[in-house]
């Protein structure tokens, strides 16, 4: 959750950061209007923090959930923002589980 700032990531970064590959990042582009990370004069895609929250939402919906490409496209025309919602929620609860689960460890620890 405690990404440094940073005004554009690459596509290597972003599919590290959802563990995908990168042409599984080019194709959600051609499936997914809203996700056009901008390119620079040689062709280099460069994803903002908006396009970083486009891609969560879709791997939520595709990865997570396990939508169809169609129906995750459909999702997000019919309800983007309870989709959008939902991904955030998603987030937040792995991140206190991490947390939860490293507490743990470290209580077996101590005793």
């Amino acid at each position: 959750m405690g990404k440094p700032a940073k005004l554009y990531y690459s596509i290597r970064e972003v599919a590290q950061m959802f563990d995908l590959n990168e042409s599984t990042l080019r194709y959600w582009e051609t499936e997914f209007p809203h996700l056009r990370p901008k390119t620079n004069s040689q062709g280099v895609r460069q994803y903002t923090d908006k396009d970083i929250e486009q891609v969560r939402v879709i791997h939520n919906l595709v990865k997570v959930r396990g939508f169809k490409l169609a129906a995750a496209s459909r999702m997000l025309h019919a309800n983007r923002q309870g989709a959008e919602r939902t991904a955030e929620v998603l987030q937040t609860l792995s991140y206190i589980r991490d947390q939860l689960i490293s507490l743990k460890r470290h209580l077996e620890e101590v005793v």
